[in-house]
């Protein structure tokens, strides 16, 4: 039996910690111990408790409580209550994911303990240093044993950064194995977009609607980048009479009346089309995402979600890390540009993507992952 401890800490690492959890459960649950530490960088729980709920996933066996704050001050915390963790578990290895404050916070915690990372969604690059998701996420990768590509374009820039394709075990960061393995939220979509349930409190009002999600820093409190991606959605609503429905971070709810410039946010709020609501679960996401006619998002894991369910996205930001949705035609790159956001809703609009290739793995790669971190310690 061997035991990893598995760091998550932001919502999307939750629903993908998920697909893992659930792979054990199934097929390793002889072989596998897994513990669960949870940092607590999302502490509300409408944000984090109802995701373990409703997903099935074993209750955290520790939270660290972090809270928001500056990033040195919460990544800080984390690292020291992780490395009293990982010194009491001693754990065969650490599982990371994606590129948060606390991915970053646990490849700094296992690589000084010389406690083997596993990494996934490995090699995933904006190629846009002033994110701080890019740095965190090349940190990890060049400090993991095991890195998980969820697409080729990830594959190969790992091999870019020097990553060799060949090598041999035992597997530490200064000889580590790369994997194209898939995508573990496409897992995750499968499994559960039978059970997606309408958020209870949304009314839809017409035929079809667009959902948006805004919540990157750079978006939400630049009072210009704010204004042009809602004046965008506020004026598409009203020539096409289309309902928009946007789940909102409390946070950025806040945000609204003090950065919408103008009277903006007097227009938005009396637009009977534009539904501002509160944070909906997963299940209920996935409901919105699988309903709607298309998406904006400056998500990550938004952009992928809309991918699976075969929606057009267009993606408020100026690069993205998910390049097949771009290289498909199914994503627009619009950035924070009135004009852009615009005319991309308009093409979707008028042209609906009908051609969505498997670009994202076949839904077993939380299997596939489980498969090798356990031959990487029999070696």
């Amino acid at each position: 039996m061997i035991k990893i401890v598995t760091v998550i800490g932001a919502r999307p690492q939750i629903i993908k910690a998920a697909a893992l959890s659930r792979a054990i459960a199934k097929e390793y649950s002889g072989r596998i111990t897994e513990v669960i530490v949870h940092t607590g960088q999302h502490y509300d729980a409408n944000m984090s408790q109802i995701f373990f709920e409703e997903l099935g996933i074993p209750a955290p066996d520790y939270n660290l409580g972090v809270g928001s704050g500056q990033h040195g001050r919460q990544t800080a915390r984390m690292i020291e209550g992780l490395e009293n963790i990982l010194l009491e578990e001693k754990p065969d290895f650490l599982v990371l994911y994606g590129d948060t404050n606390s991915t970053l916070a646990g490849a700094i915690s296992a690589s000084k303990l010389h406690i083997p990372i596993a990494h996934i969604e490995a090699g995933l690059r904006s190629f846009n240093k002033t994110m701080p998701e890019e740095i965190n996420r090349i940190m990890c990768d060049h400090a993991s044993a095991l890195l998980f590509s969820p697409t080729i374009t990830g594959y190969n820039n790992l091999i870019r950064e020097g990553f060799k394709t060949g090598n041999s075990g035992p597997f530490t960061s200064d000889n580590p194995a790369i994997y194209h393995c898939g995508d573990v939220m496409y897992d995750n979509t499968l499994h559960f977009s039978g059970l997606a349930q309408k958020p209870a409190d949304v009314l839809i009002t017409g035929e079809k609607y667009i959902l948006a999600t805004i919540h990157r820093d750079n978006n939400t409190d630049n009072p210009v980048r704010l204004s042009a991606i809602f004046s965008a959605l506020h004026h598409f609503s009203l020539k096409h009479k289309q309902q928009v429905i946007i789940p909102l971070h409390p946070r950025t709810s806040g945000l609204l009346q003090k950065n919408l410039t103008g009277n903006l946010f007097a227009d938005v709020s009396d637009n009977q089309f534009i539904g501002i609501i509160p944070p909906v679960s997963f299940l209920e996401m996935t409901w919105l995402e699988k309903n709607a006619s298309q998406i904006l998002t400056d998500s990550g894991g938004v952009q992928k979600e809309a991918y699976f369910f075969r929606k057009p996205c267009v993606i408020a930001r100026p690069e993205t890390e998910w390049v097949e949705i771009v290289y498909t035609g199914a994503g627009i790159i619009a950035d924070a540009d009135e004009t852009r956001i615009t005319q991309a809703l308009e093409f979707f609009e008028n042209n609906p993507v009908i051609d969505f290739p498997a670009v994202f793995g076949d839904g077993k790669a939380a299997e596939f992952i489980c498969g090798e971190i356990l031959k990487a310690l029999v070696r």
